[in-house]
């Protein structure tokens, strides 16, 4: 029988366990149907969602995202996505903690533009000092930047995720070396956020050690959404178990496989 070594290797954020390491939000598909399918099939346990664009009880006429992906099933992680200064990120979160009875854990990103998506850091400090002082537990999306990386661990937050590419590019990690450097010096989880396209973007970030990586629209803009889903929860348990095991030391020549004393001439 294979041991399963997820059970002796959890994951932990803040006071949460998780065996999952894979992460997944909910925008971008057809329809609710294919969002319940797909992410049951990841098998995440953590399950993001853009407050700003999604209905978890603020609009009692329209189909509510809890329906499909109930929070007595899933860790609920609502999002700032599409917040442009840390005042509209700050109020998205207290407006997510009030229609989910108190629920502290969060995901803060504050974006720079709409080209690029890609983060604000000055406004990214200052919504994250708030929010951890108004008790928030903050996971944060940020740049690939040690500096900033380790000033927001510093500050309380309680996983990091630089990106690995810009949102929804598909691009995969493109500079493992920076993350390389973020795990180095990080206390918390560092989880990738953003850029992953196919399942070996996402056993690359965990074979650099990373704690877990966050995706949406790498499953959702898949032709079969729901296939994929199942690649990227093979792809991380993969790449967490290639970690674990230690990759053998690469060598500038060849070395045989089998040993060569003994040999018959």
């Amino acid at each position: 029988m294979t041991p399963d070594f997820t059970l002796n290797d959890p994951l932990i954020i803040a006071d949460r366990t998780f065996t999952s390491r894979l992460m997944i939000g909910t925008g971008k598909y057809k329809d609710m149907e294919e969002t319940r399918q797909a992410i049951e099939t990841s098998g995440a346990e953590i399950v993001t969602l853009a407050v700003r664009r999604t209905n978890i009880g603020q609009n009692p006429n329209e189909p509510n995202l809890l329906d499909v992906i109930s929070p007595e099933k899933y860790c609920i992680l609502p999002n700032t996505a599409f917040c442009y200064t840390a005042e509209e990120a700050v109020r998205t979160c207290r407006l997510a903690r009030e229609l989910l009875g108190g629920h502290d854990l969060v995901k803060l990103e504050v974006l720079g533009d709409e080209k690029t998506l890609y983060p604000n850091v000055t406004e990214t400090l200052k919504a994250a000092e708030i929010l951890i002082n108004d008790g928030f537990k903050v996971m944060v999306y940020t740049s690939d930047d040690p500096l900033i990386a380790k000033r927001l661990e510093d500050m309380g937050c309680v996983a990091v995720m630089p990106l690995g590419a810009p949102i929804g590019s598909g691009l995969g990690i493109s500079n493992p070396h920076n993350i390389k450097l973020i795990l180095e010096n990080a206390q918390v989880p560092i989880i990738v956020d953003a850029g992953v396209g196919t399942p070996s973007d996402a056993t690359l970030a965990m074979e650099l050690g990373c704690a877990g990586v966050l995706m949406n629209s790498a499953v959702a803009h898949a032709q079969q959404p729901v296939l994929m889903a199942q690649a990227m929860r093979k792809a991380v348990e993969c790449g967490r178990e290639g970690y674990l095991a230690g990759r053998m030391p690469r060598k500038a020549y060849a070395s045989a496989s089998s040993p060569i004393e003994g040999t018959i001439s």
